[in-house]
Order: C-alpha cells, then structure tokens, then sequence
C-alpha cells in the first residue's frame, strides 16, 4: 500500500504517477458538440481540419477506432465502424463509460450514403427528419413472391406488402427534433460543396435533375439497413416501406448502415437520463446512387466508380462543421436548448 505523506494534491499526484497506480480521469469532459463518424474516410476531415489533438480511450469502441479524439473548443469526434452492430456497441460504450457527461451535448451523427436521383446527387447533404429501419421486416425472394405483389418487403405479422406490420422491435422509426433539423439545415443550407470532374461525368448520365444536377444541402429522409443494397426495384420497395412505416410523412433520399443503431443507443440513454435526445441531429451525403442510370444494369452500377466519395466525405464535414461551429462559438444561446431564432 502507497504511504503518501499529507502535503500539497500536487504532490500526492506525483507520487501516484510515479508509483505507476492507474488513475482515474480527473473530470468527466463535456463536449459542446460530439460528432459520431462510421469508418476512417468520414473521420479524416474532422481530425485534419478541428485539430482533434486530444484523445481518450474508451473501452468497448472497435479496435480499429479504439478513442474518442477532442480540440480544445469542445468539439469531440468518435468514430463506430460500419453496421449495426459496431454503431451500437460503440455509441453505448462511450454515453456509459462515465467519461462524458452528454447532458447538454449536441450529437452530430456525420457520414456517407446511397442517394436516389430523384432527391439528390453526388456530393449532395442531406440533414434527415425520419430514420427508418430498412430490415426489419420479413423478405421473400422475388423468384418467389405473389404474381400481383410489387416486392418481397412484408412488414413484420403482416400477409402482403403494404399492410402495417402487426408487432415491432420498436427501433423502426426514429423522428429527430424539428426544431435542431431546421436550425442544422438553415446554417448550413448556403455551404460551399465539394465536387469532383468525376462525378461531374458520372451524374451527366442520369436523365433529371437533381440527380444530374450540382449537389446541394436539403431535408430528405434515410433508411437504414445492414445490408448493403442496390438497385431500381429494391430502391422502388424502400420508398413504399418508407411511406407505409410512417403513414406517408417520410420520403428516403439516402440509404445507409448504422443510423437506427446508433439512435436507439441514443434514444436509451436519453431515456436514463444522460443526454438530450432532442439535441441529436442526422447528416448523410451522397457518395454513390443507389440505383442503376439509364444505360447500366443494376450490377454496372454498383461496382461503378462514380467519383462521388471524395466529395461526400469532405461534404459531410463542411456541412457538420458549419452547425458545430456555430453552437460552439454562440453557446450561450445554444447551452439551454436549441435557439428559436
């Protein structure tokens, strides 16, 4: 047992560096704005341009992504790894470690997506008002189906598409608050995009704008799915889920591989009291369509290189930034709630 003598906390803390006993953190840290990132590529613009020089490991993120990284402005950045099961496991790990206290936290959920040309285009942002579970429901093959069904989608309980599923997981739908969405989208609505003579080639092929069109920053919906799919049909049962699961108010425009996950971790913590739900907002850009153009099969288009991540990566963060920036630097408006005005 250490015998430290009764003299300055200074002192003693010397010691117990020197006596090579673990510490504890000597005060949880509060983020002003914590930004959740899925894989390197989204991360990289946050850590070059925030100067995220401090970094505390968390136990239980992904070995891969293993710290949280914070700047001095109290903006941190976590980064989960791809799909549900990553998002979830590490969006938890950090809100229970003790190490944050998130109570007054803005989260800024920031990263990449499949987008349908008929709501954006490469390079596009699109700050979400629904989330919505793209998997959980039942699925038939379409070698299988009905002759008069349009899809294999069949909500959970239900006998056809179309019907309302009869029992739930109660994560299929998510709604974030209004009032953060419209603030995000109103800051950020004016951003300069990122593009690429790449994707400038590729989106010409689409017929209509906006998938033909320069990106731009707009409110649309995402789906949610661990699988990684592709393609006009799967794309046209999506939308009918989407519509069916939230009796018409939502339209998809992106489709990605954590969000449901990583708001229900969320959600949870809300619910024991560590952070505000109410101060969650959801971007994703446009790094790939998600569905074939007219002159390619759906298989030509998913293995195609539209030239699309570079500017969605750096959209992402342009367009995140933005928001953060603004609730750090007008705190005092912004610590209480989101500002009216």
């Amino acid at each position: 047992m250490l015998n430290i003598p009764s003299v300055t906390p200074a002192l003693a803390a010397v010691a117990l560096l020197l006596s090579g006993v673990p510490q504890a953190v000597a005060e949880t840290i509060s983020p002003k704005v914590l930004v959740v990132t899925m894989f390197g590529g989204e991360a990289k613009p946050w850590l070059e341009g925030e100067k995220l020089e401090r970094k505390i490991a968390v136990p239980g993120l992904s070995k891969e992504y293993p710290e949280v990284a914070c700047n001095d402005q109290d903006l941190c950045m976590m980064t989960t790894a791809m799909g549900y099961a990553n998002a979830a496991s590490s969006v938890s790990a950090l809100v229970y470690s003790g190490l944050f206290d998130l109570k007054k936290t803005y989260i800024l959920i920031a990263g990449i997506a499949g987008v349908d040309p008929s709501d954006g285009t490469l390079g596009s942002a699109h700050w979400a008002r629904f989330a919505i579970d793209g998997g959980l429901r039942h699925d038939i093959d379409p070698r299988q189906i009905e002759a008069d069904w349009p899809s294999g989608i069949v909500a959970l309980g239900a006998s056809r598409p179309g019907e309302k599923p009869k029992w739930s997981a109660g994560t299929e739908v998510y709604q974030l608050n209004e009032q953060f969405l419209q603030k995000a989208f109103a800051l950020s609505k004016d951003v300069e995009l990122a593009d690429s003579d790449d994707a400038k080639a590729y989106r010409a092929s689409y017929p209509a704008a906006p998938g033909n069109a320069e990106p731009i920053v707009s409110i649309c919906d995402t789906v949610s799915i661990d699988t990684y799919w592709h393609g006009s049909k799967l794309a046209e049962g999506m939308g009918d889920w989407t519509a069916m699961m939230t009796d018409g108010k939502a339209n998809y425009c992106t489709t990605q591989m954590e969000d449901n996950a990583s708001l229900t971790s969320l959600k949870r913590a809300a619910d024991a009291g560590l952070l505000d739900f109410d101060r969650v907002a959801l971007l994703r850009t446009a790094s790939n369509f998600d569905r074939e153009g007219p002159k390619q099969t759906a298989a030509q288009s998913l293995s195609a290189k539209s030239g699309g991540f570079g500017p969605a990566t750096v959209n992402a963060y342009r367009v995140g930034a933005e928001v953060g920036h603004a609730i750090i630097e007008n705190w005092a408006a912004w610590e209480s709630g989101v500002p009216a005005n």
